[in-house]
């Protein structure tokens, strides 16, 4: 069984990140991962405060510490993260950018948000971050248009294709999970 890290990439209150997120750890679960639920709100991590380069892996604070050990244990990730004025979540970019090596030949599945784009515009303008960190993009992607009109009690309710896309990216994080980690 991989684990896979599905990380909550909005900290706004009142985010519909959050009940998305659940829904696909419910997919995630019933597919067989081993799920770390990582909200990026919960874990509060600090505007990149270690005093040295992540590359160096000489971390000398507690939250990044344990930050580094969480994405290093994971072997695959999906981002849920909405579109900010065209491009990504500014709280995300700040967990990818904590740590480096730990993210390296790992699997990424991305589940956008957003309005009339669905949050495209957002994973295209962090698909070079993933590159350069070395997380090997998934092709399956799950876009949300107008997704507030799918949040009911907050509740995520899915249609047939959200279901279809899921479920397609799940199968390839498994995998490319495989694949990818002689190369680590």
């Amino acid at each position: 069984m991989s684990r896979l890290m599905i990380v909550v990439g909005s900290v706004r209150p009142g985010r519909v990140g959050l009940p998305i997120a659940q829904w696909v750890r419910t997919k995630a679960e019933a597919h067989g991962f081993d799920v770390d639920f990582a909200d990026l709100a919960e874990i509060a991590l600090p505007f990149m405060d270690e005093p040295k380069h992540p590359a160096l892996r000489q971390y000398t604070k507690p939250h990044t510490i344990a930050w580094s050990e969480r994405v290093d244990a994971a072997d695959a990730f999906i981002f849920v993260t909405p579109e900010y004025n065209h491009s990504f979540s500014p709280a995300l970019k700040n967990a990818i950018d904590f740590v480096s090596r730990e993210w390296w030949r790992k699997p990424v599945g991305m589940v956008s948000y957003g309005g009339v784009s669905g949050g495209t515009r957002g994973i295209t303008a962090i698909e070079p971050v993933l590159a350069m960190v070395g997380l090997v993009r998934a092709g399956a992607a799950l876009e949300l248009p107008f997704v507030s009109s799918q949040i009911s009690n907050g509740t995520f309710m899915p249609d047939e294709k959200n279901v279809a896309i899921m479920e397609k990216q799940l199968v390839e994080l498994t995998t490319l999970a495989e694949v990818l980690k002689p190369l680590r």
